[in-house]
Parts: structure tokens; C-alpha cells; sequence
């Protein structure tokens, strides 16, 4: 083998434990996004849905109220 055929093997080598640890590093770090989004940001979200479902309710159960109020009224 020749020193350039070497140098070649060596840089490939360099390489492809470079490209190793980066895949191994976003998989680690997407593991821990998925974690915290089911864990943080998937119940805000439900709580909060919930809660603005909720108060549309409370407005369009008022706004029933007030077209019935009127429709007797007339």
C-alpha cells in the first residue's frame, strides 16, 4: 500500500466515524425532541384547546340567549 493509499484510508476512516457521531448526536437530540413535545408542548396544547372550546361555548350558549330573548321580544 502507498503512502497516499494510506492517507486516503485514513481520511475515509476520519470521515465516516465524523459522519457516525454526528447521525448518532441528531438521533440522541430527536429522541429528547419528541420526549418534550409529548411531554410539554402536546398537553399545554390540549389544555389550552380545551379551555378556548370551553369559553366559545360560554359565548355561543350567550349569543343563544340573546337571539332568543330577542325572537320573544318581537
Amino acid at each position: 500500500m502507498t503512502e497516499f493509499d494510506r492517507k486516503v484510508e485514513e481520511a475515509s476512516a476520519r470521515f465516516t466515524r465524523s459522519v457516525a457521531n454526528v447521525a448518532e448526536a441528531m438521533e440522541k437530540e430527536t429522541a429528547e425532541l419528541v420526549t418534550y413535545l409529548n411531554d410539554e408542548v402536546v398537553p399545554a396544547v390540549r389544555s389550552h384547546s380545551s379551555k378556548a372550546v370551553r369559553t366559545a361555548a360560554g359565548k355561543l350558549a350567550k349569543f343563544a340567549d340573546f337571539l332568543e330573548s330577542h325572537r320573544k321580544s318581537s
